[in-house]
């Protein structure tokens, strides 16, 4: 019988094959905001609509331009720019006045992620620096929060204080009796039926779109659950006034930006890191400095600061939790050759 030789074809890593491109898990994350877009804007109405949509205009064109200027290769196509956009909108509250996102738009695209040599380059999260940069330059319009209206062509809407700011301010008591009860806070906090910025008021939402990310398998449980638990923990034994384990975790967990912050933004691929047990300390460090700062710091909210903080470790981070070479032979103690 004469058998046939066939060449051994040898190529380069990586040699496990996907479907997924970088495009399309870019697209499939922005799906997965969509709810919490659309609460948004319900709940803001057209601010919000505005807002969002100049943020992701800017972004975009923000990129093309920086590319097509320097002759580089035009990459909107594949999402990122149009993600970074749509995350910097939902961050924003609804009242900012136009040229507010389009400013943040510029620094998040061009200064914090084309200047370091674009996508997957970046050292912080592009989306998370434009809010950071738009906070401390224009402190007043990025801390005038909106009443949630109901209205979609509402443009007066009365401005009020967000729970996080009623419960540093004024304390937890103060809170519950905003609200009415305290199962009415938590009802309010998980529909979206409160102040805050754009994206981050429904939690129902949010967690509709984590969900879809963690069955398309583009995040896993070690950020996000590492994040989450360790505020809580925290919130639990530290957040009370008068004693504690008096504080109320769940609060903390529906408040603010720890819902968008945890699943939507410390998972980003590019700065956060990318060994498993790496993750775990990267989100335990998010939640330590998120509940640090609205604890004890001047801020009432500390997501974004958190989130920021730790992307400086990420590499760090990385570096000591090394994954295992597989076939890589230790070298003797002594032994120099």
């Amino acid at each position: 019988m004469e058998v046939t030789k066939r060449p051994l074809i040898i190529s380069v890593s990586p040699h496990i094959k996907s479907d997924e491109t970088t495009g399309r898990i870019m697209w499939s994350v922005s799906a997965a905001l969509l709810p919490a877009a659309i609460m948004g804007s319900y709940f803001f109405g057209a601010g919000a609509v505005i807002a969002v949509a100049l943020c992701i205009i800017s972004a975009v064109l923000s990129e093309y331009i920086y590319q097509k200027a320097l002759n580089k290769k035009i990459t909107v196509n594949d999402g990122s720019a149009f993600l970074t956009g749509l995350l910097l909108g939902l961050n924003l509250p609804s009242s900012v006045p136009f040229y507010i996102p389009i400013i943040g738009s510029f620094v998040a695209i061009v200064i914090t992620k084309q200047l370091f040599g674009g996508l997957g380059y970046n050292i912080f999260n592009p989306a998370l620096i434009g809010r950071a940069f738009l906070l401390i330059s224009f402190p007043k319009l990025m801390t005038i929060w909106s009443e949630p209206a109901s209205a979609f062509l509402l443009f007066d809407a009365k401005t009020t204080a967000t729970p996080l700011g009623i419960l540093k301010e004024e304390g937890y008591a103060k809170l519950i009796e905003v609200f009415g009860d305290q199962m009415s806070l938590y009802t309010q906090l998980l529909i979206g039926q409160r102040a805050g910025s754009i994206g981050e008021t429904s939690s129902v939402a949010l967690l509709l779109g984590a969900a879809f990310l963690f069955y398309k398998r583009y995040i896993t449980w070690h950020i996000p659950l590492s994040f989450l638990g360790t505020a809580a923990l925290i919130a639990w034994i530290f957040g009370g006034k008068d004693a504690l384990f008096a504080g109320d975790p769940l609060l903390h967990l529906l408040s603010g930006g720890m819902i968008l912050g945890a699943f939507f933004m410390a998972t980003d691929y590019v700065t956060s890191p990318s060994v498993k047990n790496g993750q775990i300390l990267f989100g335990i460090g998010c939640g330590f400095l998120t509940m640090l700062i609205r604890l004890k710091g001047g801020y009432p909210e500390g997501v974004m600061f958190a989130i920021l903080i730790m992307n400086c470790f990420a590499p760090l981070i990385d570096r000591g939790f090394k994954s295992k070479v597989f076939g890589a032979q230790k070298t003797p103690k002594g032994d120099k050759s």
